[in-house]
């Protein structure tokens, strides 16, 4: 069962790491493409469950409501700026401002989560400024151009609203993994759709909706969303935290290779070096701490 469920980890991890691709020839603000994989992805993880003879617990839904709904917003608002930053820097570059993630939960967690912040842990945040320096560009061009800079903002933003979303979890008890992930992307969904209607203009949407964008917008629903978020909550029961951690990773190394092999991205020698340390830290802080004896 152990071996079955890392692999469907790793499928999740890798379905997750190209969306960047795809997200790129969409040609739609990136609020729209949020609310369609909201609602697409939480009516496939629902069909999912019918299709498993199971149904939402609705006592466990209400008793968690607002958390949830609030952590839906936020899983909203982090696709708008994850999907932004796409628009404004390489799909290498977002993804790994936005693997800040894990770092920002780790300085959060002392003070919320009451967990110690261990000399181990504040070593690996300091590594991953670092490697964010590298990854900006700072070091070989000076200050980024606006439209850069703008793109790291984004991914940088949208990490800390996932943070946010992994902490708020925590204080989640007492529900399934997919009834939780069917509010959370249905709240989502609903809480951007107004959103949406008040700020795009629908007729320019509703024209750039070619069959091949409604396939992509499918695609990134229901493959992105709905296929991967199945995967990864169904792997988590078999599997330890920590495996689910540190195999999280795959996720930004696949964004990093198709990036640089599908779409010609190159971040260079020193964004290299940026993304190992990044990563590297990253992956190291999830370790498990050796007991003293």
């Amino acid at each position: 069962m152990a071996n079955q469920a890392k692999l469907q980890l790793i499928a999740s991890m890798v379905i997750f790491g190209t969306i960047g691709i795809f997200v790129r020839y969409i040609p739609l603000p990136s609020s729209c493409i949020a609310v369609v994989r909201g609602f697409v992805g939480a009516l496939f993880v629902l069909l999912f469950l019918s299709l498993k003879k199971s149904k939402p617990d609705k006592k466990a839904i209400r008793k968690n409501f607002v958390m949830l709904a609030l952590s839906g917003i936020f899983i909203g608002i982090n696709w708008i700026l994850l999907f932004e930053s796409y628009n404004y820097t390489t799909v290498a570059t977002a993804t790994l401002c936005y693997y800040m993630q894990p770092i920002f939960v780790i300085l959060a967690s002392p003070f919320l989560l009451k967990e110690k912040l261990t000399a181990k842990k504040v070593i690996c945040v300091l590594v991953a400024l670092v490697g964010m320096v590298f990854v900006s560009g700072v070091v070989q061009t000076g200050i980024p151009a606006l439209s850069e800079a703008k793109g790291i903002l984004y991914g940088l933003g949208a990490a800390f609203f996932y943070a946010s979303v992994v902490l708020m979890n925590q204080k989640i008890r007492e529900i399934s993994a997919y009834d939780k992930t069917i509010v959370q992307l249905g709240a989502g969904a609903i809480v951007l759709l107004p959103y949406v209607l008040l700020t795009q203009d629908m007729g320019a949407v509703r024209s750039a909706l070619s069959p091949f964008v409604l396939f992509m917008l499918l695609f990134v629903g229901i493959v992105h969303t709905g296929v991967a978020y199945a995967l990864y909550f169904g792997s988590m029961k078999d599997l330890k935290a920590q495996t689910i951690a540190i195999f999280s990773y795959i996720d930004p190394i696949v964004a990093i290779v198709l990036s640089a092999l599908l779409l010609k991205e190159s971040m260079g020698i020193y964004g290299v070096i940026g993304a190992v340390l990044v990563l590297g830290s990253t992956c190291v802080s999830e370790l498990p701490e050796k007991e003293k004896t």
